[in-house]
C-alpha cells in the first residue's frame, strides 16, 4: 500500500485516495468527469485539482477555459495539505505554467504512484495543448511519473513521425523511455484490424504485451482518461505496476462492451464507467 501523507493519522481507517490533476469535460464523458466516475467504480475515494474548464459535447470542444497558475496551486494545496494521496492521475495541462505548478507539487509533496496522461488531442481531432507546453511536459513530468501513458497519436506528436504499425510499438516504447519517462503504457487502438495491441515498458527491461479483440463502437469518448485513472487506482490499492495496467484494461474493456450500444449525444460517446461498480475500499 501507498505511504500515508504524513500529516495524516496512520492508525485510523482511510479510503484509498486518488487525485486527479486534469481538465473539466462539461459533456461528462472524459476528464474530469470520467476520472471520478472510474474512481468510484473500482471502489476509491477521488478528489481533483482543476486544470482548465472546456465547453464540449460529444461532437466536440467549443472553448477552453485555463485556470489561472496559482489557483491550481491552491487546489492542490487544500486537498493535500488536509486529505493526501495515494496515487495521482495527471491528464490535461495546457500551458508550460500548468506543468510547472504540478511538477512543483510533486516535488514538494513526494507524490507518490503518478500517471500521466499526455492529452494532446481529443477524439473529436481537437488540439487541447499549446506547442510550448508538450516540451514542458516531456521535461519537467516524465521523469516525475511512474508511467505515461500516450495513444498513437500522442506518442507520435511527442516523438515528431508517425506511428501506422504494431511493430513499431517497440522502438516507439524505447524512444519515450529515453526522453525519460520510467514506464510507457504505448495504446495502440488507433491501430488497424481486429485486434487492439498495448505495449507497456519499464525502463528496466520489463515489457508487457496487452492483446485483446476490438469492440466496435461509436463510444470511444475518454477512453484514454479513464484507462489512466483506472491504472491509478489499482497503483492505490497496491496493485504493482504490470498488474494494475492489466486489471485498469479489463475495466475499461468492461465499460467499452457494456455500452458499445448505447446512444449519448451525436458524435463519440462516452463509456459505461459504473458497468462493475466495486465496494468503497477501506485501508488502515
Amino acid at each position: 500500500m501507498a505511504s500515508l501523507n504524513p500529516s495524516s493519522p496512520v492508525s485510523l481507517p482511510r479510503y484509498a485516495r486518488v487525485l486527479s490533476i486534469a481538465g473539466s469535460d462539461s459533456g461528462g464523458g472524459a476528464g474530469i468527469q470520467a476520472d471520478l466516475k472510474t474512481m468510484s467504480a473500482l471502489g476509491c475515494f477521488g478528489m481533483t485539482a482543476i486544470t482548465a474548464l472546456t465547453a464540449q459535447n460529444t461532437q466536440g470542444v467549443r472553448s477552453i477555459h485555463g485556470v489561472p497558475p496559482a489557483f491550481l496551486q491552491e487546489q492542490l494545496d487544500a486537498v493535500l495539505e488536509d486529505i493526501g494521496c495515494d496515487a495521482v492521475k495527471i491528464g490535461m495541462l495546457h500551458a508550460p505554467e500548468i506543468v510547472a505548478v504540478v511538477a512543483a507539487a510533486i516535488d514538494r509533496y513526494a507524490l507518490p504512484h503518478v500517471v500521466l496522461d499526455p492529452v494532446m488531442v481529443a477524439t473529436s481531432g481537437d488540439r487541447l495543448i499549446a506547442e510550448a507546453t508538450v516540451g514542458e511536459l516531456v521535461r519537467q513530468l516524465f521523469p516525475r511519473a511512474a508511467l505515461v501513458t500516450p495513444n498513437l497519436d500522442e506518442a507520435g506528436l511527442l516523438l515528431g513521425r508517425s506511428l501506422v504499425h504494431a511493430d513499431q510499438l517497440e522502438q516507439a516504447a524505447r524512444d519515450l523511455l529515453a526522453m525519460g519517462a520510467q514506464a510507457v503504457l504505448i495504446k495502440g487502438g488507433h491501430l488497424p484490424g481486429d485486434e487492439v495491441v498495448d505495449l507497456l515498458a519499464t525502463a528496466d527491461g520489463q515489457r508487457l504485451r496487452l492483446a485483446s479483440t476490438r469492440i466496435h463502437t461509436h463510444n470511444g469518448h475518454g477512453t484514454g482518461c479513464t484507462l489512466s485513472s483506472a491504472i491509478a487506482c489499482q497503483l492505490a490499492l497496491g496493485q504493482p505496476l504490470p498488474s494494475a495496467v492489466s486489471l485498469a484494461r479489463q475495466y475499461i474493456l468492461g465499460a467499452i462492451e457494456s455500452g458499445a450500444d448505447v446512444h449519448t449525444g451525436q458524435g463519440h460517446g462516452p463509456l459505461a464507467h459504473g458497468w462493475n461498480p466495486q465496494k468503497q475500499v477501506i485501508v488502515r
